[in-house]
């Protein structure tokens, strides 16, 4: 039985439902319940129901937001973030100006957004929180991740714009939000395998002992850094490459089956 299992969250913890099923809570609980630690691992921040979702998750142990970007622990409520360089966040908000993309800017625990567009406020709606237009100066924290959330034929041409900028520029989708690709960007060093191997590290175990479920291309790293990838059946192909095993589309609860594998590793 692995000591640790690390779940994405759109396209894994979550489907079209927009929320998780019955029966992944109900594998969940039963995986706390034998001793296993389920850390949740996105590129979505620690507020609102992403916040909810980790300490169902795990009410005492550390959660990846931000694609790394930020740990949390649920219990003691610490929290380490990875800042994003100031001239990183102004080349990227100089780049969102010039093409007319929505731009959004994130400490660990908020977000802003200076917009209150249709792409916005579905992006509000999915992570379950107010839309409030808002500069990135009212942020009480560091920046940890800058992200641009625009049409999916859009995503080469951000990451052609960012190439010049010292970040980990990563994509993600959703099946809440159809259409859109959310192009993150964060400090050089911050990934999900590497925030694993830090809670990892923390439990006393090695990234060997992992298992890491997801389905997106910033996921694929992860994936292939822990002992035991598992890709979604919705997942990206690259996902798919880096994974050891393969389980069911999200809409039909392959989370369930992925955490009933881990007992047998």
């Amino acid at each position: 039985m692995l000591p640790l299992i690390c779940i994405d969250v759109d396209g894994t913890l979550v489907g079209s439902a927009h929320v998780p099923t019955d029966a992944v809570w109900t594998a969940a609980a039963k995986a706390t319940a034998r001793g296993q630690h389920l850390a949740l691992s996105t590129a979505r921040g620690a507020f609102g129901p992403t916040l909810d979702y980790a300490r169902r998750l795990d009410s005492n142990g550390w959660h990846i937001f931000h694609n790394g970007g930020a740990l949390l622990h649920t219990g003691s409520g610490e929290i380490r973030g990875s800042s994003v360089a100031d001239e990183v966040v102004n080349a990227a908000s100089d780049i969102a100006d010039a093409n007319g993309w929505l731009i959004e800017f994130y400490s660990a625990d908020d977000y802003t957004v200076e917009s209150e567009n249709e792409i916005a406020a579905d992006h509000a709606a999915l992570m379950g929180v107010p839309l409030v237009s808002r500069t990135r100066d009212t942020l009480a924290s560091d920046i940890v991740r800058v992200q641009f959330v625009v049409p999916l034929e859009m995503a080469s041409e951000v990451y052609a714009e960012m190439a010049a900028q010292d970040a980990v520029v990563v994509g993600a989708t959703s099946p809440v939000q159809p259409g859109v690709v959310f192009v993150s960007c964060t400090r050089p060093g911050v990934s999900k395998g590497v925030a694993i191997s830090r809670i990892a590290k923390e439990m006393g175990i090695t990234s060997a002992d992992v298992m890491m479920v997801g389905d997106g291309d910033n996921d694929v790293e992860a994936l292939g850094s822990v002992g035991h990838g598992v890709a979604m059946a919705n997942a990206v192909p690259a996902a798919k490459e880096a994974a050891s095993y393969e389980v069911a589309h999200v809409d039909n609860d392959g989370l369930v089956e992925a955490l009933q594998l881990s007992t047998t590793l």
